[in-house]
């Protein structure tokens, strides 16, 4: 199988490509390589894929259209993983342009592209920030969510409409992935639970949001990896819907589908997990809530159930010790 994976630098992106490429498939990576975080660690990602001799990469940007058509033209994908995004809820709250760039203008050469070249298959990264204002729980596919809260979520909402239209016009089968808090080895420094990791080895108080009255959908990597890897073999085809709640379009192969461990938990637990693997408490420094930011995510995973047989289940404690054993041995804290 040939699969051109944007975003393969990222924390999502290389787990994914070194699944991919662990089976034998053909990688075709994308990334900028933007300073947005550390560089060093989006190349030690890498570093982990090159031996392999199937995969190939790009440093390019996904606005880059004439960069973009080379490269797929060259490749001729049968399935397209668009992961590439400029993230961060609260970087768009002072960065706005830099959404609208990379998560509008480039998922939308990503999806013509997609048409240009004939993939049997577009699979989309989406987030749960996209539920924005909803106060229904747990959140359903089929839920509107006309109340974006950021412009990170506004983006993203306003791809996964651009993609709606452009399968409804031409007929490429896209899947639309919601991610409810992905953390695990490898990822972002600029997510809390890095954060919290690395100040908490450091000495430094953390931020906690909300007096820690939050709930999480918290989702580890790599159970995230092996949902996309199953709907990457589940393209949407019309009038075939697999459950009473299925969100498959009427008029278009296009569906979405929610990632999450359908199991909030208490932001506070969160950190005394981080807490405990680590072996030291945290300096908390208790603030008021973030502008943009939700009090409860809460996935309701069952179409990803009914289309893969799968739903995430690892428990935030194993997560976390797995992410702080990850840390030790790349960072290596005294």
């Amino acid at each position: 199988m040939k699969v051109l994976l944007t975003g393969a630098a990222g924390f999502i992106g290389s787990e994914l490509a070194h699944r991919l490429l662990s089976e034998g498939h053909e990688v075709c990576g994308v990334d900028c390589f933007t300073p947005y975080y550390d560089v060093q660690l989006k190349h030690d990602r890498v570093a982990r894929l090159t031996p392999f001799p199937s995969f190939e990469m790009h440093p390019i940007r996904v606005e880059d259209d004439d960069a973009m058509k080379k490269v797929f033209h060259d490749f001729m994908p049968e399935i397209v993983v668009h992961l590439a995004a400029q993230a961060g809820v609260r970087y768009s709250l002072d960065h706005p342009r830099e959404y609208i760039d990379a998560n509008v203008v480039g998922s939308f050469n990503v999806i013509e592209l997609s048409r240009q070249t004939g993939a049997k298959h577009l699979v989309m990264a989406s987030t749960s920030s996209a539920y924005g204002a909803n106060q229904k729980f747990p959140f359903e596919e089929t839920d509107a969510a006309p109340h974006p809260l950021t412009i990170y979520a506004a983006t993203k909402l306003a791809s996964e409409l651009i993609a709606h239209s452009h399968s409804h016009l031409y007929g490429t089968p896209t899947t639309m992935l919601r991610f409810f808090s992905v953390y695990g080895p490898w990822g972002r420094p600029d997510m809390a639970f890095f954060l919290f990791t690395d100040k908490i080895f450091k000495g430094i108080p953390i931020d906690v949001f909300n007096h820690g009255d939050l709930l999480r959908d918290f989702t580890y990597v790599e159970d995230l990896v092996e949902a996309i890897r199953r709907l990457m073999d589940t393209p949407p085809e019309m009038g075939a819907p697999v459950s009473q709640n299925d969100s498959l379009s009427p008029v278009a192969p296009y569906r979405l589908v929610n990632i999450g461990n359908e199991t909030p938990v208490r932001l506070m637990d969160y950190i005394e997990a981080i807490e405990d693997a680590i072996g030291r408490k945290a300096v908390k420094n208790m603030i008021g809530m973030q502008p943009g930011d939700v009090k409860q995510t809460y996935a309701d995973a069952s179409l990803l159930k009914a289309l893969t047989g799968y739903v995430p289940t690892t428990d935030v404690r194993t997560g976390v010790t797995a992410f702080v054993e990850w840390y030790r041995a790349y960072y290596k804290p005294e």
